[in-house]
């Protein structure tokens, strides 16, 4: 993806470290308004490509032209990154009309949603829903209420979290509470099957301070100790199972890291400096890096109990690894992998890559200034820290 325009500061702080941490968390009065991104081509692209006008996203790569609940939520997260509210509140309609029955207060979104081939009928295809989706739902309502001043959105957020303390939080024993990938089909026979991927730790601060009687102080506590545990040679798997005792490898995925994991470097990545939990979960997580500086690429599926890789993977990986090559003091590494990055436009092959492509949006946004996370897990968008909206 090529670079957004930059001022000739920028450029200087995107190639030290040091600057680069900086980026998108000057104060508003001091930050300089050569230093604000301006339009954001990617996710013009994206909307343009995968977003109907009334709200639904399609991902065009899969047989069912399925949506997914995981799909509605990232697009309202970009949405309000790019201060664009009407998009944002289409997003939501549908959401709420076709995935939660028309009744947000009472269902989390179901995760699927396509063309029923027997039925000849777009619907429900699993009416399961996928925790992953459900946080970033909550967390782009309560951000979208506080940053907007729209209380509604922000309550909305709050019903979400409460939906989600009922439905699809465990007592692992001997572990503690801790996330389910859904409310039904991840525990039982003294098991549970987790998606160390499910848990940014910038949502679960934000909703310890939202919600201080919850879970998530908690969760965003032994979250780093599930991912270290994990993942024995430094890469995180995609599925991890609780056996009562310890973590151990997932039978069905067989401690591959593969599609979901490379979300969890992305979002280690992007964790402040004032997260104190920051660098022992980058420590834990220090395979990408060994694997880049050996090797000089990243593979496609990684098994996570000794380290090996196979295949290519898309253009979405190297931009997931943007903000944690940054966080790890890589900008060498990092420059490399931006070079695997397609322009916004640049024409594709078969179907638009929607996996890619969001990937793409979380990295590449993160690098150029777009939003950041505070300590706290509130979102700091580029256009309301100074700077005018995306678009």
């Amino acid at each position: 993806m090529a670079p957004a325009r930059f001022s000739d500061s920028r450029r200087r702080l995107l190639q030290g470290i040091a600057g680069a941490a900086a980026l998108g968390l000057l104060p508003r009065a001091i930050r300089a308004r050569g230093d604000c991104p301006g339009a954001w081509p990617a996710w013009q692209v994206f909307a343009g490509q995968h977003i109907q006008p009334d709200g639904r996203v399609i991902d065009f790569s899969t047989p069912d032209r399925r949506s997914t609940s995981e799909a509605q939520a990232y697009a309202l997260f970009f949405a309000l990154v790019a201060n664009d509210p009407a998009r944002f509140d289409r997003l939501l309609g549908w959401t709420r009309d076709n995935l939660c029955g028309g009744r947000p207060d009472q269902h989390l979104p179901a995760w699927l949603w396509g063309h029923d081939v027997k039925r000849q009928a777009w619907q429900v295809l699993d009416a399961n829903p996928a925790s992953d989706a459900d946080l970033w739902l909550a967390y782009a309502l309560l951000e979208a209420g506080r940053l907007w001043h729209r209380p509604a959105l922000a309550q909305s957020g709050r019903q979400v979290l409460r939906l989600v303390r009922e439905q699809e939080i465990a007592e692992l024993p001997g572990f503690g509470a801790m996330l389910l990938p859904g409310p039904q089909g991840f525990a039982g026979g003294g098991r549970w099957r987790l998606n160390p991927s499910y848990l940014p730790l910038q949502l679960l601060r934000r909703f310890a301070a939202v919600d201080p009687a919850g879970p998530w102080r908690g969760l965003a506590g032994r979250t780093p100790a599930m991912i270290a545990r994990a993942a024995p040679a430094g890469f995180a798997p995609d599925w991890v199972v609780w056996n009562g005792k310890d973590f151990v490898a997932d039978p069905d995925t067989h401690g591959v890291g593969s599609y979901d994991a490379i979300r969890v470097y992305l979002w280690a990545g992007m964790l402040p400096a004032a997260e104190p939990l920051r660098a022992p979960l980058l420590k834990a997580l220090g395979g990408p890096l060994r694997m880049l500086e050996r090797d000089g690429r990243f593979a496609e599926k990684i098994d996570t109990r000794d380290g090996r890789g196979q295949g290519t993977p898309s253009f979405g990986f190297a931009a997931a690894l943007l903000p944690y090559l940054q966080a790890q003091g890589r900008p060498a590494l990092l420059a490399a992998q931006r070079t695997a990055i397609p322009a916004p436009s640049a024409p594709v092959q078969g179907e638009p890559p929607y996996y890619a492509r969001v990937l793409a949006l979380f990295g590449t946004g993160w690098l150029e200034g777009r939003y950041r996370f505070a300590a706290d897990g509130r979102l700091l968008p580029g256009w309301h820290t100074g700077c005018p909206a995306a678009g």
